[in-house]
């Protein structure tokens, strides 16, 4: 702790040095208990306990890392781009594993984390470094960051889930989706023996008919959910592609998910009015009213009202961006008009340096984008460090 003082820099990046000085043979521990020496550098110069003044000079060329931040797949993409670029990348992450919404978002049975894990191991032996535990903005200052780094990537991810804000919300089992999903996640890492959200036994209402809502089916059949009722404003797809999406477009078409093949009931043109509870303030029922969409606007049809059972409703209604407060506040990157960090035709934002890649500045979207944009990305960025590269960049920014 001191030493990290004494340096200016955060705990989890000093020990990651430190860890690499050994390895490199540059220092040595001293019986195990933490305290290291320095080799010497000289024959029959004497070994001499560490001093943060004399090697502050080293230790901070150490840190200067070419560097990926990342939360999710636009990070790790990168991450492992510029690492085979031949970069030395850092990837600071805030939770206590690596993967963000590959990790705690998407349940066990949609995307086997053995996945996630051989890839990491793949990415650490090739030279990536990871670092875990880190808040970006607190355990590390922007002041840091920026000094100690040639560039910096941000794929902080689209975090922010869009609320509803109808009456009674504020009945207790109301919850947004990720407060569901990310520890049940956790139960199957075994970090939990039981989630402190279940839908065991209860009568589940999923507000939200996307790939989200899909994940919170799923996991509310494993937890025992008495029943599971999705519901969605839009009117419900076509069986087949629609004549408004011809191809080579995304085809406008009703979809059944592997969670949806499990069971449940799907509702479309439907919206909710409000949440009714009990005496003690806990969600049983929704008031809902089916919707007729007329230029372009939800109208409510007149006598069809009715109130649905509800013991746990999951809001899964999207995102609504990345988190503003903290690191991209202290930053001062510009946001566009969705709230999504700006960035110009080679990735960068206004920031010098400071890149952006995924759903952060994109929007929510699907990891297979996430994807592609982290390796456009890396492209950039390996170009303005190295004056060219030979690293694919398979879509623009603006690509949709």
């Amino acid at each position: 702790r001191i030493i990290a003082e004494q340096l200016g820099i955060s705990r989890p990046i000093l020990r990651e040095a430190l860890k690499r000085w050994v390895a490199l043979g540059i220092i040595e521990t001293r019986n195990g208990s933490g305290s290291y020496l320095r080799r010497p550098h000289e024959p029959g110069e004497t070994y001499v306990i560490f001093s943060v003044s004399a090697e502050r000079h080293r230790l901070l060329q150490l840190l200067e890392l070419r560097r990926a931040l990342e939360v999710e797949a636009a990070g790790l993409a990168a991450a492992q781009q510029l690492t085979r670029a031949g970069h030395e990348v850092v990837v600071l992450e805030r939770a206590d594993r690596i993967g963000g919404l590959l990790r705690y978002g998407i349940p066990e049975f949609k995307m086997e984390k053995r996945v996630l894990e051989r890839r990491l191991e793949q990415m650490r032996a090739e030279g990536t470094e990871f670092c875990t535990g880190v808040d970006v903005g607190v355990d590390v200052t922007v002041e840091q960051l920026r000094e100690q780094y040639d560039a910096v990537v941000l794929a902080g991810g689209s975090t922010l889930g869009r609320d509803l804000p109808a009456p009674g919300r504020d009945l207790a089992g109301i919850h947004l989706a990720m407060e569901y999903l990310v520890p049940a996640n956790r139960v199957q890492e075994g970090d939990l023996q039981r989630p402190p959200i279940t839908a065991e036994g209860k009568h589940v209402v999923i507000i939200g008919g996307g790939d989200t809502g899909a994940d919170c089916l799923g996991t509310a059949h494993r937890q025992g959910a008495a029943s599971v009722t999705q519901l969605e404003i839009l009117p419900r797809p076509p069986e087949h592609r629609s004549d408004a999406t011809p191809w080579p477009t995304w085809p406008l078409q009703y979809r059944t998910s592997s969670a949806h093949e499990e069971g449940g009931q799907r509702l479309f043109s439907v919206n909710t009015q409000q949440f009714t509870g009990d005496a003690d303030g806990h969600v049983r029922g929704i008031e809902l009213i089916d919707v007729a969409a007329v230029d372009g606007r939800f109208l409510p049809v007149e006598g069809t009202g009715r109130t649905l059972p509800a013991d746990l409703v999951l809001l899964a209604m999207g995102f609504t961006g990345p988190q503003r407060t903290g690191l991209l506040q202290a930053l001062g990157v510009d946001l566009d008009g969705r709230g999504n960090v700006a960035r110009d035709s080679g990735w960068a934002t206004n920031v010098p340096g400071v890149y952006v890649a995924g759903d952060m500045g994109r929007g929510q979207s699907l990891i297979v984008w996430a994807i592609a944009e982290g390796r456009a990305a890396a492209a950039a960025v390996d170009r303005a460090l190295s004056g060219d590269t030979l690293l694919p960049a398979p879509i623009l920014p603006t690509s949709r």
